[in-house]
């Protein structure tokens, strides 16, 4: 980042943790997640946010998916909830899918949208939702494709967000070109979130960017953290969608959004470590880090008393 940048920007560098977990604790001392996504022949994406936000510590996991598709989700996800929406004989979400999206969020503390999700107008309206309601949302894969195509989004977002996009759906949301954002990827991601932001009342509905990719940048606009976790076995379909359910779970345990953003990439490229540790780089798949996400979870709150 250059000289100026850094006179702008709080460099982050100390790890937030979870509180250690009360006896008298319950599910719903641990958060809600509802993950809201799928479509047919994308059934996987919501099962992998889903399993890794119960392995990052959720009490509770909800999913929300065209009900075409939504037993097939079920048995990759045994533990979670789920809720099926209105949907044609193909799988296209009809228009009352937002009036029940509406009545099943109102259980969850803290909403995961996009994974699978695909690209349309009935996709996008879900996400105009998404956007206008108070629970805070982590934004990512196709969730981030629709929000490219919506004009003016800045100026209806009234949710604590975060972002997760790699660098070919940042440069579809900035308009930017790839190899200018991986140029200096701290200052693109600032600009951005800063840009996104607006006039929106940023302390109550905080707005956060994760750009991934190797050294993931995590900012609010005032602050920004550089993941030093992870490695090239990373680069997978499906390791996206097991950090949306990560960061989305961590929401949930009460941490801020940007500090769940930075727990959430490190626990994250942590547990892609230690699978690469055993598996090699190579073979590693995505459904492997939710395996490593606890000895992950458990390394990094070791001071903490965690067992």
């Amino acid at each position: 980042m250059s000289e100026e940048g850094e006179a702008q920007v709080e460099r982050v560098n100390e790890l937030p943790k979870l509180a250690p977990r009360k006896r008298d604790g319950h599910k719903g001392s641990y958060g809600r997640v509802l993950v809201i996504g799928g479509s047919s022949g994308m059934v996987g994406a919501v099962a992998l946010a889903a399993n890794s936000a119960y392995r990052a510590g959720a009490g509770l996991v909800m999913f929300a998916a065209p009900e075409s598709v939504q037993h097939t989700i079920a048995a990759l996800a045994p533990c979670a909830t789920s809720a099926g929406l209105a949907c044609t004989s193909d799988g296209d979400l009809l228009p009352d899918a937002e009036r029940q999206l509406a009545d099943i969020a109102g259980k969850a503390d803290v909403l995961a949208v996009g994974p699978g999700f695909g690209v349309g107008e009935a996709q996008k309206r879900l996400v105009c939702w998404v956007l206008d309601q108070e629970r805070p949302a982590v934004i990512d894969a196709d969730a981030l494709n629709n929000l490219a195509q919506l004009t003016g989004w800045t100026s209806v977002r009234k949710c604590p967000a975060v972002l997760t996009p790699h660098p070919g759906e940042f440069a579809r949301l900035t308009g930017a070109e790839i190899g200018d954002v991986q140029a200096d990827r701290e200052v693109a991601a600032v600009r951005a979130v800063r840009d996104w932001a607006g006039g929106a009342d940023v302390e109550h509905a905080p707005l956060v960017c994760v750009l991934k990719g190797a050294g993931t940048v995590v900012t609010d606009g005032t602050r920004v953290y550089v993941n030093e976790t992870g490695n090239p076995g990373l680069a997978s379909g499906g390791t996206g969608d097991v950090l949306t359910g990560v960061v989305a779970a961590l929401i949930g345990q009460g941490l801020s959004p940007f500090d769940a953003a930075c727990l959430g990439a490190h626990v994250h490229g942590l547990a892609g470590d230690l699978a690469a540790g055993e598996l090699g780089e190579i073979s590693l798949m995505a459904s492997d880090l939710i395996d490593y996400l606890p000895p992950a979870v458990r390394e990094t709150h070791a001071d903490a008393g965690d067992d």
